[in-house]
């Protein structure tokens, strides 16, 4: 699990997200709004491909909401099951508010 938890404000732009995640060598950002959020390098990746301005383009219009999470005392095969059966590569770390994320490169280092 990557900890402390990157976040970034659904008012910046996808630029700045993509810059964020760039220096902190990581590939997805929290975004603290309710319902949960993260923007992750695909959302930036998908705006790109569609010709957006990623400069002008705000985080809260390509993150993605309703976000699954895990709790801390998760076995790793769990994560990996969880994120197998949902199709995502990182899943938000929560015991009462957000603690960490863990990522498929993460769920993969540990059980190889």
């Amino acid at each position: 699990m990557s900890s402390p938890l990157e976040t970034i404000s659904k008012d910046a732009t996808v630029m700045e997200a993509a810059q964020q995640m760039r220096d902190k060598e990581i590939s997805a950002l929290v975004v603290r709004t309710t319902p949960r959020a993260i923007i992750s390098s695909t959302d930036v990746l998908d705006a790109v491909a569609d010709g957006r301005d990623v400069s002008n383009l705000k985080v809260t219009d390509v993150m993605t909401t309703d976000v699954e999470t895990a709790t801390p005392d998760l076995y790793m095969e769990e994560v990996a099951a969880m994120m197998t059966n949902y199709g995502i590569k990182h899943l938000p770390v929560v015991d009462d508010d957000y603690v960490g994320m863990i990522s498929s490169t993460d769920v993969t280092a540990h059980l190889s």
